[in-house]
């Protein structure tokens, strides 16, 4: 008996830190307005931003491969590898060659394709009734 299924959790848990990533993204500046006067703390957006990138990644990858050996949807698995793509470009490049907005935008839209991905694997699994996804 598995602890819990790979394949499921891995969608779930990718999909979950890529909307961390996006609305910390969009969020953060807001947070920094707000409490500008009230929070002496500041909190390193960039260190933040990494924390959830290392994160990110490999658990995105792991399930994306699983997805495409369980599935064989080539396509699901192109969309979350190039939405992982211009998450990594947005964090190393975006704000240099472009500006802080631009960074916020590939960020956004990077998370919002590997959520995607995520999400057609998921739902890939329920409408083939995968062995694999629902041991």
């Amino acid at each position: 008996m598995k602890l819990f299924n790979t394949q499921l959790t891995t969608d779930k848990f990718a999909g979950t830190v890529s909307l961390v990533c996006a609305l910390q993204c969009l969020l953060m500046p807001s947070f920094f307005i707000a409490t500008s006067g009230l929070v002496s703390l500041s909190i390193d957006n960039e260190f933040f931003h990494s924390i959830i990138l290392l994160i990110a990644v490999p658990v995105s990858l792991f399930a994306l491969f699983l997805g495409l050996k369980n599935h064989k949807n080539k396509l699901i698995f192109f969309i979350g590898l190039l939405g992982l793509i211009v998450l990594i470009a947005a964090f190393f490049f975006a704000k240099t060659f472009f500006g802080e907005n631009e960074e916020i935008l590939f960020t956004v839209l990077g998370s919002m394709m590997v959520i995607y991905a995520h999400y057609k694997n998921h739902e890939t699994c329920k409408e083939i009734q995968c062995k694999s996804c629902h041991d």
